[in-house]
């Protein structure tokens, strides 16, 4: 599996379509089909996976008892917050509009790769949560990382 990485400024059609940037349609392993799973992800952005990928977040779900409350909402909560869609022959795929809605995208998308899956940004909203400069980064890194 490719690993998504980059920082794209995208435009969603009227229709709600998205079209992948190239690099990253070049990451999905063409064992995955054309199916892809986009759910809500953390921060207020929309989060695609490949089956493959999404399949190891699904397995760590469905490990969650179903006796226990908390974990069940978990469930539930995961569950409703996601869809299949479909890649078509120019690498375009239809967000519901519900997911644009709550992730606050009209006609502009950020589209960032992160390591094993792709985020979707409204762009204001992604400037408002990404790192402003390489210093902070740095000190992160040494914060985090060392």
């Amino acid at each position: 599996m490719g690993m998504f990485n980059g920082l794209y400024e995208c435009k969603v059609d009227p229709k709600g379509r998205l079209a992948l940037p190239a690099k990253m349609k070049a990451a999905i392993p063409e064992s995955n089909g054309d199916t892809l799973i986009l759910r809500h992800g953390d921060d207020g952005c929309l989060a695609l996976y490949t089956q493959v990928e999404f399949k190891k977040l699904l397995h760590q779900i469905n490990a969650l008892s179903d006796r226990d409350p908390i974990q069940r909402r978990i469930k539930r909560g995961f569950f409703e917050s996601m869809t299949e869609v479909e890649l078509d022959s120019a690498g375009r795929f239809l967000i519901p509009k519900t997911f644009l809605q709550k992730a606050g995208i009209d006609k502009d998308a950020t589209v960032l790769g992160y390591g094993s899956f792709i985020e979707i940004w409204n762009p204001e909203k992604y400037g408002q949560n990404s790192i402003k400069d390489q210093d902070e980064l740095s000190n992160l890194m040494d914060k985090y990382l060392s």
